[in-house]
């Protein structure tokens, strides 16, 4: 079959990765695609993110099998919905199910409701009120965007003085434009974090291998929010008994109570953990791959991804185990300077096919084209060099061996991944 993968970032790019492997597929199509993508499958430019027509007209036109999808933004835009209506097959929640992920306050009500571990959180329209209700409770509390904000909606406030900038970032300043509207304010969750994901097709739900994020722009987990500068599998936080608790308390009542909700969700649910002293709590949810968590996870996965995704589709999902390779994976992400402030774009890169050819070693591509016959940089994070090995610390070390082959102006990337792990 033909494949059409939408997204054009690291997390893409590992999807592509994994797919051409199957033995199910003849050919590999991209919209928008990235330099690396480039190398695997053929990438075309139309509009992807809130207009799918004309992505419609080509899935139809090149026989498309299976269309996966990657971003968050497209799923929240209804293009599952779009693609269904065309009598074609795609991976990935619906609109009315991918509100767990572009709404926090329609998330957290359903947690509430389905007695579902998280923190304890107040939701605010009114930029005043929520300044009110901070000076009020004073503790240390998180704020967040209720809508879509590329994993950096998540602003701590540790002081008074810290949350009320943060209201006033989301809500006045509109960083995050409408996804700003509204902002849930929530008590701050102290332990250790980790990603869990699963496979569903809106009943049975089939865990991942454990991974860690993080999300810190600087080493020791400090500087700012980011969409991810590196990840690791498996999470030794996440131990079998953890996990047991997580499907039982956590996600199967998520998933039936979606079901119940008529928002049935089908694809993969990713649940942001805080492992705190008094057990796993929610932080979020997202309706897609984790990006970076995707760059650790599938060079880890033995199992055919193809059938995996059809079985979702198709509601046997029960019938499906995953293989995982033995050992450690990790990704560092290098990103350009600044981020996720303002950075520079065009900064030529060299040195990847050096780093490629560790044994071992994996490079996958966010934010980069090809200008004038070059690899540049083109957005914020811009590479993920990913390295299996047979424990984690030898793959942190094989990791920033690629990392020290690709070079680029001002390039930036955190030098402790993995580290709560290792120590």
């Amino acid at each position: 079959m033909n494949v059409l993968v939408v997204g054009g970032n690291g997390r893409e790019h590992a999807l592509v990765w994994k797919i051409v492997q199957s033995h199910l597929v003849d050919k590999v199509y991209c919209v928008p695609g990235n330099a690396g993508i480039a190398e695997l499958a053929e990438c075309r430019s139309m509009p992807w993110e809130d207009d799918f027509g004309e992505l419609a007209d080509f899935a139809e036109s090149v026989k498309i099998g299976l269309t996966v999808v990657g971003p968050e933004a497209p799923l929240a835009n209804g293009i599952v919905d779009t693609l269904h209506e065309r009598g074609l097959r795609v991976f990935g929640p619906t609109r009315k199910a991918a509100i767990l992920e572009a709404s926090k306050d329609f998330a957290k009500n359903l947690m509430v409701e389905n007695g579902v571990p998280t923190a304890a959180h107040r939701t605010f329209e009114n930029p005043e009120e929520a300044i009110a209700y901070i000076q009020q409770v004073q503790s240390p509390v998180f704020v967040k965007a209720d809508g879509l904000a590329a994993g950096k909606g998540a602003i701590p406030g540790r002081t008074v003085d810290e949350a009320i900038q943060a209201v006033k970032t989301i809500m006045v300043d509109r960083e995050f434009d409408d996804a700003g509207d509204q902002v849930i304010i929530e008590e701050e969750l102290t332990g250790e974090e980790a990603s869990f994901f699963v496979f569903t097709d809106g009943t049975y739900c089939l865990p991942l291998a454990s991974s860690q994020d993080h999300k810190m722009s600087l080493d020791g987990d400090k500087g700012k929010n980011t969409g991810g500068m590196g990840a690791y599998s498996p999470a030794p936080v996440l131990t079998p008994e953890i996990q047991d608790y997580v499907m039982d308390r956590i996600v199967y009542p998520t998933i039936d109570g979606m079901r119940s909700l008529g928002r049935v969700f089908k694809g993969v649910l990713y649940v942001g953990l805080m492992i705190t002293d008094d057990g796993p709590s929610v932080v979020e949810f997202n309706c897609r791959f984790g990006d970076p968590e995707a760059q650790v996870l599938f060079p880890r996965m033995e199992t055919d991804l193809v059938p995996v995704l059809e079985a979702c589709i198709d509601g046997n999902l029960i019938d499906v185990e995953l293989a995982w390779k033995p050992g450690s994976a990790v990704c560092v992400v290098m990103s350009s300077g600044g981020y996720p402030d303002a950075y520079e774009k065009g900064k030529a890169i060299t040195g990847l096919s050096d780093a490629g050819a560790l044994e071992d070693v994996d490079v996958f591509h966010a934010a980069t084209k090809t200008q004038n016959g070059q690899i540049v940089t083109d957005g914020g994070r811009i590479l993920g060099v990913t390295a299996l090995a047979n424990d984690l610390k030898s793959a942190v070390n094989r990791a920033y061996q690629g990392i020290d082959e690709i070079h680029f102006d001002k390039a930036h990337f955190r030098t402790d991944i993995g580290h709560r792990a290792i120590t």
